[in-house]
């Protein structure tokens, strides 16, 4: 069974919404980027919108989504998957090297596109 400890005190409901708004900011910083590229840019206009404020923040806001998301799914399919009952007597471990994993390099994903856009 899936404890306290490795759901964070988690809800359902909260992961449901959570992975509900992330995608919808998801979204629309694809289309942003997407209706971007489809009206023609160079590179120094490109550059010039990434450099503002805005768009830094939203860069952030979209990878932050994106770690969230990301989190919640892969969380879903390890606690599923990776069990006892699934894998015998390592599947628990293995679920938590993997959760462990997956947290490192999230962590490391969103430094690093913190210090890509903010330096």
């Amino acid at each position: 069974m899936v404890t306290q400890v490795t759901s964070f005190s988690r809800s359902g409901l909260s992961d449901w919404l959570i992975q509900r708004v992330t995608s919808l900011i998801l979204l629309s910083y694809f289309l942003c980027i997407a209706g971007t590229l489809v009206a023609g840019v160079d590179y120094a206009s490109w550059h010039a919108m990434h450099q503002t404020t805005g768009m830094r923040i939203f860069t952030l806001l979209a990878v932050l989504s994106l770690a969230a998301h990301a989190w919640i799914g892969l969380w879903a399919v390890y606690t599923d998957y990776l069990t006892e009952r699934m894998l015998g007597p390592w599947g628990n471990s293995l679920r938590r090297i993997c959760q462990l994993g997956t947290v490192f390099l999230l962590i490391i994903y969103v430094l690093w596109v913190i210090q890509v856009i903010w330096r």
